[in-house]
């Protein structure tokens, strides 16, 4: 024997010792290797089928249609001796043009996949717990993958972020109302070093301003009339070594702004009533819907924290500048839908495809949600023009400049109308038909100063 570790002989030795099942045929679909372990269970003598068709060899054999097709065919069924089994089954090109095939069967039997499967599926499972309570660890919720859109404008950012994440420069996040701002900055953190750090976000407008000085820095013990024992501390603390999330950045008082500026100039903290610095490591993510350009002009927002936040900027196109996303994003919320209800996913008419696309979603991807939620549950099986809301009819989604807020508490009001009428004014029926509970249905009557007559 050679040897030359790859010699034929060697390597035909080396097919043969394989569990897989192997045939290789030429453009003739004639057999010009068969190893051992497929001979045995085909009950033939591995040399003497050399150069017969492999139809007359191997029952419904499919590498006659390799051959034509010159496209491989993977994990495919195949019924041999009363038995399923699962083939791959490839070309061979030489220069070009197709000169052969080679079929292997990697599962002699569908028990065998099943096993495979089901040590996957464990897998899975195990990979998918341990995320989870890591995402429940860090706070964080979303990746990019959650990401839902297929218009230029989304695969560009896409790559911003993937090439921005991985740094440590304060990133802001800009875009209207409804658009992800916090989903990206989720994607951003998952994407960056500090992936296992935890994730600890603000709103900066929910915070009353005498409060949000403390939120963000702590305060020791006995530092003003009312504070914990023992203290309490900061987001900026809480964040250490992982992301500190800034929402709506543009609503942040300025004698917080200039308590802010020198934390990140100087990496320390400063808690309410200590007597001594403390350094922190904390990556900055802020967001905002404002015009922080003309809010500085105003004096309302300092230029120098402008700059220090505006390292990496990215910018969210709103829904309307993108509307091949509709689509897809429509598609996607009523599967989710479904999901979460566990009910079949409605199909959206083609009509009610034009007509949400037509629509200028000043409340973006919040509103579109919003809008799909409520003829989620107000439809059945497909979706038409008569599920959605009046305000698509009329071509008018809002009155010019107002506010997200009313634009959404119309929607709603015009979803439990609906609901009242198609249950014939049952209360009950309406809220259940809506998804919410009782309770929460009057209470939304009463919100909407709403009764039965009015539907």
């Amino acid at each position: 024997m050679s040897n030359d570790p790859l010699s034929p002989p060697l390597l035909l030795q080396g097919l043969d010792a394989m569990s897989e099942w192997l045939v290789v045929v030429d453009g003739d679909a004639r057999i010009v290797y068969l190893n051992a372990p497929y001979a045995d269970f085909l009950e033939v003598n591995a040399t003497a089928v050399i150069g017969r068709p492999v139809v007359d060899v191997i029952e419904n054999t499919r590498m006659p249609a390799v051959l034509a097709s010159g496209k491989a065919e993977l994990a495919q069924l195949q019924m041999l001796r009363g038995h399923h089994m699962i083939a791959h089954r490839y070309p061979i090109h030489v220069e070009g043009e197709v000169v052969g095939a080679l079929g292997t069967v990697i599962y002699h039997d569908t028990w065998e996949w099943r096993q495979m499967d089901a040590q996957v599926k464990a897998l899975e499972a195990q990979v998918d717990y341990y995320r989870e309570a890591l995402d429940a660890r860090v706070g964080v919720r979303w990746r990019l993958a959650d990401v839902i859109g297929e218009s230029e404008a989304i695969a560009y950012l896409n790559s911003q972020v993937r090439k921005i994440a991985p740094g440590d420069a304060s990133v802001l996040i800009r875009g209207e109302s409804g658009t992800g701002k916090e989903l990206y900055a989720h994607a951003v953190h998952r994407l960056s070093e500090r992936v296992n750090g935890p994730f600890i976000k603000l709103n900066c407008a929910a915070i009353p301003e005498q409060l949000l000085e403390a939120e963000l820095f702590g305060y020791e013990e006995g530092a003003f009339s009312g504070a914990r024992k023992g203290g309490k501390p900061g987001k900026f603390q809480l964040a250490h070594g992982g992301t500190l999330l800034l929402d709506e950045i543009g609503d942040m008082p300025l004698a917080v702004q200039a308590k802010l500026l020198r934390v990140l100039q100087d990496r320390e903290i400063e808690a309410i009533g200590a007597t001594r610095s403390r350094p922190v490591d904390v990556r900055v993510i802020a967001t905002t819907h404002r015009p922080l350009e003309s809010l500085v002009k105003r004096g309302e927002f300092r230029e120098d924290l402008f700059y220090r936040i505006n390292v990496v900027p990215l910018i969210i196109p709103p829904l309307r500048e993108r509307p091949e996303d509709i689509t897809v994003l429509a598609r996607h919320l009523l599967k989710r839908f479904a999901e979460r209800r566990g009910r079949r996913c409605p199909v959206l008419s083609q009509a009610a495809l034009t007509l949400l696309c037509r629509h200028d979603w000043p409340g973006n991807v919040r509103e579109l949600e919003n809008v799909l939620e409520a003829a989620f549950y107000l439809g059945g099986s497909r979706l038409g023009t008569n599920d959605l809301p009046e305000t698509l009819h009329r071509g008018s989604p809002s009155i010019p400049g107002e506010p997200l807020k009313q634009t959404l508490m119309r929607a709603e009001r015009e979803a439990i109308k609906k609901a009242l009428a198609v249950c014939g004014g049952n209360r009950t029926r309406a809220a259940k038909r809506l998804g919410i509970a009782k309770s929460s249905f009057y209470e939304k009557l009463a919100r909407h100063s709403l009764d039965v007559s009015e539907t």
